[in-house]
């Protein structure tokens, strides 16, 4: 395929402003709340009205990109991410920027997975995959440097809606680009739509979400919350039931068979539950706790997401040479070191101790998002890279939308303390997800969990396996 690299570059446009989005969205928070008046259930909300539509509609959208063609469903979600951020940048009001959000989400399910699909077809060669989610990984990094600095000194300056102007421009130059540039490609057979499918996901999200989130507000013991989390189980129960029996799923649950996918969902709904919760409490705890700025308290965390970007590139290397065991082994060391000592936070933590905490925490993450990004698409039917590709996405939407939920749904249980003590829920149930990256990391990678792929690819596509490289 010509210039792949430079379709790497157009498809790594729209990964850019997904994760700035959301390194912004929490540094501006305290900034929102005073604005619109939010209370903590509210800002929960405002992070998880755009997780939540992005998990439910991530697997539709690979699959409708692999049927319907995956550059035009990439340019879809590219208008539609501008357009819903340019909404958020004039609501009135804390509902309608939580409703322009769900729009942004829309427009965000069309993104990362398709583009993944995209250069999972455009780099076939293993280890030219493998380099490939390196630099991938690397923009997520980056993206989480420029976000909290550019996003402190937007709030600073211009108030909090200026923080959505940014996707703007760069959203149409990545249409415009991937028009002129990136080839069109689609799978070999469509796959049929599977409305009742994408019903259940979206109720079974829904419900355990709300329920969380609302639950110490409402009581835990309300009909109304009983009747969220009833709703999500039913769901659930249903999905299991249903999704088996089609013939062309949603959920493809034979991609479950291989241990390392199994492995690399479960992973990315820790390590990402992890990060939307590390995201949330730091920028609550660094402006309203310790006193500093928009742009200041972008500075401090400066430390984490350069190391981020740093060493997601090395992560896609070790990869590609030594397979995913180290990375995730190291990721999930990386993680416990980083967040246990924050179980103990308080209004003067010395300095010194929140940046090594930052620096071994954006290691951590460093070295995760490869190793789920390759494992999704490595050893599965190329047909079915877009499905593949949006199932892991969907897992680190889930594992984002959970982690807002639990963790705020903790501090806010410990509502009579100050912000730093009632965090410390939150900084154990994060602490436990590391543990949980480094379990899974060891116990999915040995060889018979690898013996697990290839049997699950032939269930799957077996006309494909033959041509599948692990």
């Amino acid at each position: 395929m010509r210039r792949p690299y430079l379709v790497l570059a157009i498809c790594c446009m729209s990964l850019f402003i997904v994760g700035m989005d959301a390194t912004i969205m929490n540094i501006a928070l305290p900034a929102l709340r005073e604005d619109l008046g939010a209370s903590i259930s509210g800002l929960q909300w405002t992070i998880d009205a755009y997780t939540l539509v992005l998990a439910s509609l991530l697997v539709l959208s690979g699959s409708t990109a692999d049927r319907v063609g995956r550059r035009r469903t990439f340019q879809t979600g590219l208008a539609l991410f501008s357009a819903g951020s340019l909404l958020c940048s004039l609501a009135p009001s804390l509902g309608w920027l939580i409703a322009f959000r769900a729009v942004q989400a829309i427009g965000g399910s069309m993104l990362n997975p398709v583009a993944m699909s995209i250069i999972t077809n455009t780099f076939t060669e293993p280890r030219e995959r493998a380099r490939a989610i390196g630099v991938w990984g690397g923009v997520v990094g980056f993206s989480m440097a420029v976000g909290p600095l550019l996003g402190g000194f937007l709030v600073d300056t211009l108030g909090w809606r200026s923080i959505f102007w940014i996707n703007v421009p760069v959203g149409v130059a990545a249409f415009l680009l991937a028009w002129k540039f990136v080839p069109e490609s689609r799978a070999p057979k469509a796959r049929r739509l599977d409305p009742v499918g994408q019903v259940l996901v979206f109720l079974t999200l829904a419900g355990v979400t709300y329920g969380i989130i609302e639950g110490p507000t409402a009581g835990w013991s309300s009909p109304l919350i009983v009747g969220c989390f009833l709703v999500g189980a039913a769901s659930l129960a249903g999905l299991l039931i249903y999704e088996p029996r089609q013939k062309e799923p949603l959920l493809e649950l034979r991609f479950f068979r291989s241990v390392p996918f199994s492995g690399a969902t479960l992973i990315a709904v820790s390590a990402f539950g992890a990060l939307a919760g590390f995201l949330f409490l730091n920028s609550i705890y660094l402006q309203d706790t310790r006193g500093l700025s928009p742009l200041h308290a972008g500075l401090w965390t400066l430390p984490m997401a350069a190391t981020t970007a740093l060493f997601s590139p090395i992560s896609g290397r070790l990869v590609g040479a030594r397979g995913t065991r180290l990375p995730l082994t190291l990721a999930g060391v990386a993680f416990v070191a980083g967040l246990l000592p924050l179980t103990r936070l308080t209004a003067d933590t010395p300095v010194w101790l929140l940046m090594v905490c930052y620096v071994l925490f954006g290691f951590g993450f460093a070295m995760v998002n490869s190793p789920i990004t390759n494992t999704a698409v490595s050893g599965m039917p190329r047909e079915q890279a877009g499905v593949a590709a949006a199932i892991a996405s969907t897992s680190r939407q889930v594992g984002g939308a959970l982690g807002v939920a639990v963790i705020g749904a903790a501090v806010a249980g410990n509502a009579g303390a100050g912000f730093a003590e009632a965090s410390h829920a939150g900084w154990w149930i994060m602490s436990g997800l590391g543990a949980a990256v480094l379990v899974l990391g060891l116990v999915t990678t040995g060889k018979w969990a690898r013996g697990t792929v290839e049997r699950a690819a032939v269930q799957t596509s077996p006309a494909e396996a033959a041509k599948i490289s692990l």
